[in-house]
């Protein structure tokens, strides 16, 4: 339990860290205050709601704006369906039978909406702030979203093959892949800390526990019972032992060699990022400081703003 010395020391540490981020796009944490001033605590409310009800959906919601924002920018792409103009990314190879909580997206939308009047708020904003309060709801920081972005009216399948970080991928593949949306080494790590409110399928990680050699192999053996080598794909399996907790067991994990994902252990496999899973692993209150910085960097990524795209009344179709 952190003492009320910690807590004010991280809070401090946030409030600097979100001072010196200076925002590239014209997003404002105030964007909502005239229009419709409620739209914040009706979105936390449904997302409160929504993670008490299924803990795991935390992760869910979290990682569905990190999909967004590497495919074409945070836009809300990602919650399109398909149609006969729309190739949906939804059926991307890192979303298929994988990405989840369209239904509480939509439900929370619903609640926004109501509480405005109107479509007043964005889907990808949407998709911004539960994020951040999935976050909240399982023990993690807080911070100020950065809102004003409009909805696509596209989606990009293609794009999201190529630009998703995969679970197979090493770690120059993973730095490339973040370099590509302007995010840096620090970014994927603490963005990758994401992990430790996460579950994953058997399928993802089955390479790992049979094929690879840098991992505990009491570990792997463990996992082998949940994830045979061939069949049980739905099969989950937390990315660290306390999925309901966001803290820093994820990182103390990758440095005993039993990171879930070949592309989590790649983190700590002898290469240049071993030392800032070192800090995380020995510092909560820094990998807080920095994943919230780095959210707020991600979230930041291309934008459609002003008269760009629309406020789509439906998350899952165009007006």
């Amino acid at each position: 339990m952190a003492s009320n010395t910690q807590i004010f020391s991280l809070s401090l540490l946030l409030t600097i860290v979100l001072a010196n981020t200076t925002p590239t796009w014209s997003l404002k944490t105030d964007f909502y205050k005239k229009s419709c001033p409620n739209a914040l605590s009706a979105i936390k409310t449904a997302v409160d709601a929504a993670v008490a009800k299924e803990p795991r959906m935390g992760g869910s919601l979290l990682r569905l704006h990190f999909h967004d924002c590497f495919v074409n920018g945070c836009d809300g792409s990602i919650l399109l369906d398909n149609t006969s103009t729309i190739d949906s990314e939804k059926f991307a190879f890192p979303n298929n039978n994988s990405a989840r909580g369209f239904e509480v997206v939509d439900a929370v939308k619903a609640a926004v909406d109501k509480a405005c009047g109107g479509p007043i708020v964005s889907c990808a904003d949407v998709l911004a702030v539960t994020a951040r309060d999935s976050v909240v709801a399982l023990g993690g920081p807080t911070w100020k979203v950065r809102l004003g972005r409009r909805d696509s009216t596209t989606a990009n399948r293609t794009a999201a093959n190529v630009f998703l970080p995969a679970p197979f991928m090493n770690l120059s593949a993973l730095k490339t892949n973040f370099q590509n949306v302007g995010l840096g080494v620090k970014d994927l790590v603490a963005l990758s800390g994401g992990h430790t409110i996460g579950f994953a399928r058997c399928t993802s990680f089955r390479p790992h526990i049979y094929n690879d050699t840098n991992i505990d192999t009491s570990f792997a053996a463990s996992l082998k019972r949940i994830c045979p080598s061939s069949g049980g794909d739905n099969n989950l399996q937390p990315l660290d032992p306390t999925p309901a907790k966001f803290d820093d067991n994820y990182f103390k994990d990758l440095l005993k060699k039993k990171g879930l994902l070949h592309s989590d252990q790649e983190l700590f496999n002898g290469g240049s990022t071993d030392g800032i899973v070192r800090k995380y692993g020995s510092d909560y209150e820094r990998f807080a400081v920095d994943f919230v910085k780095s959210m707020v960097r991600m979230g930041n990524i291309r934008p459609l703003t002003g008269t760009e795209g629309e406020i789509r009344k439906n998350c899952r179709r165009i007006n």
